[in-house]
């Protein structure tokens, strides 16, 4: 958490200034967590794959600007609720791991339940 430290103080600094933390209870956090993600996904909608890889410059700064709203909804979500989001990441990466062995599902793109090991019935 180090590294977000910093940039958690500011928002708790910019928050406090407005005196905006009581509007910033967990389900509106949420909700605002995905309108920002709907506002991400408009630079995307209707793109194809490569035109989504190599997206134009001022496009990108926008992107860039989106990405930075919905991390300020999740960092502002993550303090209300006391979750640290670098360990949550990490949990969860490791709950996927499991999930999807690298050795049974590379190279395919399908939901957990569809990769079962025939010989034992099980994932």
């Amino acid at each position: 958490m180090d590294r977000l430290t910093p940039l958690l103080d500011e928002l708790r600094r910019f928050e406090t200034e407005r005196d905006w933390a009581r509007y910033h209870a967990p389900k509106n956090l949420v909700m605002a967590l995905t309108a920002e993600v709907g506002e991400l996904v408009e630079h995307f909608r209707w793109a194809t794959e490569a035109e989504s890889d190599a997206l134009p410059p001022e496009t990108l700064i926008e992107v860039r600007r989106e990405i930075g709203d919905v991390v300020i909804c999740l960092l502002q979500l993550c303090e209300r609720l006391g979750i640290d989001p670098l360990d949550a990441a990490a949990d969860k990466l490791a709950l996927v791991r499991e999930k999807y062995p690298a050795e049974r599902v590379r190279g395919k793109a399908l939901k957990y339940s569809a990769y079962v090991d025939p010989s034992t019935d099980r994932r």
